[in-house]
């Protein structure tokens, strides 16, 4: 009923920069919560940032003045900017958006399949 599609992982060199991007797509009636996820292998799930449908974002502390998560409502995305980028921010990375659907006019979380982003020189 919903689809999340990410885009924007890849290879970079540490201190680099890259943008991930997310679109959600299909039965929507409105989305409340987005955000980003990662885990890196080994490790658990856990939230990069999130931002609700008014603007107001959160951030794990590991990412605090180097990602910036916005979102832009009239499409339903979601886009994450890394900068300066780490070897442990090394992960795949998952959209996750919190939708009510059209109908029936329920909540349910949604996930996007992981885009990996690697950070290596």
């Amino acid at each position: 009923q919903v689809q999340l599609v990410e885009s924007g992982g890849g290879l970079v060199q540490p201190g680099g920069s890259l943008r991930l991007s997310c679109a959600a797509s299909g039965s929507i009636f409105s989305i409340g919560m987005m955000g980003w996820y990662r885990q890196a292998p080994g490790k658990q799930r856990e939230l990069v940032a999130n931002i609700t449908s008014r603007g107001n974002t959160n951030y794990a502390d590991s990412v605090k003045g180097r990602f910036t998560i916005s979102r832009d409502n009239a499409k339903n995305t979601v886009d994450l900017q890394m900068n300066s980028l780490k070897p442990e921010d090394t992960a795949v990375y998952y959209c996750n958006a919190r939708v009510i659907l059209i109908t029936p006019r329920i909540v349910s979380d949604y996930w996007g399949q992981g885009t990996q982003v690697t950070v290596s020189s």
